[in-house]
């Protein structure tokens, strides 16, 4: 089955749903339960015939596609001006995307990535998805393979939420996510030249992806 334009909008939704969650675990520490369980569910999910089926559901890529309006420069669904974007989410986005080429091209590391998920995928007949085992097992995964990659993904915020390990470990957990983000959105066709060139148009496709749900 081909993937769609919404496919792809819902693939780069997962993205920017990740890195926005990554910046308000660095930022605050707090973040929606299940918005971060959507996003790693997603790492489990390689296979699929459609981008919602990696999420359960577009209706939990809510705060994701937000953040896209946020970002793209557009109008919040009152009307208003949206707040400034935020440079730190940008940055993230970006550097998820150069990441996910490199690794395209380590078929090892790529290896190394599948295996660790599998063995992580493993411990969920003895702990739900969310559990800090989980967490603690995807954020290793990250650390070992992609982490290891340049440019690294240097996330800032605030000390006391970086340096706590559960934090630490969900940040990673959640640029995991990020990655398979990046590459289901290149496997549904899309490209970093319609990030810079085509903004208008992601940004009408959002608006109706929102407008129906």
């Amino acid at each position: 089955m081909p993937f769609t334009r919404t496919d792809r909008m819902i693939a780069l939704a997962g993205l920017f749903q990740a890195v926005k969650l990554v910046q308000q675990v660095a930022s605050s520490g707090n973040i929606d339960q299940q918005d971060f369980e959507t996003c790693t569910h997603s790492i489990f999910l390689t296979d699929v015939d459609r981008a919602e089926d990696a999420y359960g559901d577009r209706a939990q890529l809510r705060t994701g596609f937000r953040t896209l309006v946020e970002q793209f420069g557009g109008r919040s669904e009152s009307g208003a001006d949206d707040r400034p974007k935020d440079l730190h989410i940008t940055k993230y986005a970006a550097g998820v995307l150069v990441l996910e080429r490199r690794l395209r091209k380590k078929p090892d590391m790529l290896k190394a990535v599948a295996d660790g998920i599998e063995r992580v995928q493993g411990q969920l007949a003895h702990f739900p998805e969310g559990h800090e085992n989980i967490v603690a097992g995807l954020a290793h995964v990250y650390s070992e393979t992609i982490s290891t990659l340049k440019p690294r993904i240097m996330v800032q915020g605030e000390h006391v939420y970086i340096s706590n390990p559960n934090h630490a470990n969900r940040i990673r957990a959640l640029l995991l996510s990020a990655i398979r983000a990046a590459v289901l959105w290149r496997q549904c066709g899309g490209t970093r030249w319609q990030l810079l060139f085509q903004r208008k148009a992601l940004l009408e496709d959002v608006r109706s992806i929102l407008s129906d749900n």
